[in-house]
């Protein structure tokens, strides 16, 4: 069985690493076949630690994506290679992922901790599915605060209601908390794994999270503050961008 650890941000957003840290980390340091770097609003980072990873001939390999705001939350858009639109809605945003090919993921649903999809959002995606506006899967295994907050009733309900496969991922922002949530599928590749979550063969584990005191309690607020700076930079880049 392989490992996959599928939300990871780096300093093209919130996270407080590289992405070329954090690539040589995961080889190094963990067990992990496959991660997919999660920057909000924002592919760069992705795209560029897959290719060097491959130049590399890492046995690590990386899957580009975004961590994307809609109006009603976040998504996580996995296997997409554009910058994705950001502050639409959750269904026009579901259709744009997998008109390219992506897939599309409930991160830390339902939680107020951060900018999560309700359960209201999700009951009407998954009542309604139609092409293209659908979830692939949701995350159940996210040890942060934020994914740990409402994981049990989101469990549950996925359980009664949803019936979406079960994934896991760290959600990580500091290098400690890589692959202490991950995804568990049938093979090594990413191509394997998008086949496993396609198919549900997938299923997920978690450990605890490494301590504020571990992470350093500078580093934490400093990940903080970049958390709620992340959108509006990206918004303001992008504006400056037509503009010009």
């Amino acid at each position: 069985m392989g490992k996959a650890d599928l939300h990871i941000h780096t300093t093209e957003s919130d996270g407080l690493s590289h992405w070329r840290t954090v690539i040589e980390f995961v080889e190094r340091d963990t067990d992990l076949d496959v991660i997919a770097i999660t920057d909000h609003e924002d592919v760069t980072a992705g795209l560029r630690a897959r290719e060097e990873a491959a130049r590399r001939h890492f046995r690590v390999e990386v899957i580009p994506g975004a961590e994307v705001t809609t109006l009603q939350g976040h998504v996580l858009a996995l296997f997409v290679e554009e910058e994705p639109p950001i502050f639409r809605s959750l269904e026009r945003t579901l259709a744009w992922i997998h008109e390219r090919g992506g897939l599309a993921i409930v991160p830390h649903p339902m939680s107020y901790l951060t900018r999560s999809l309700g359960r209201r959002a999700i009951d009407r995606v998954c009542a309604r599915r139609r092409d293209g506006v659908y979830f692939d899967a949701i995350e159940i295994g996210n040890p942060s605060p934020a994914g740990r907050v409402r994981a049990a009733a989101a469990a549950r309900l996925n359980g009664e209601r949803w019936h979406l496969p079960e994934v896991g991922s760290s959600d990580a922002h500091h290098l400690l908390h890589i692959g202490k949530g991950w995804t568990n599928f049938p093979g090594r590749s990413a191509a394997e794994l998008k086949e496993a979550i396609v198919s549900g063969a997938v299923s997920f584990g978690q450990v605890r999270y490494p301590s504020a005191r571990e992470v350093g309690y500078g580093r934490l607020a400093w990940g903080v503050a970049r958390g709620f700076a992340a959108t509006p930079r990206k918004v303001a880049r992008r504006l400056s961008r037509r503009l010009r």
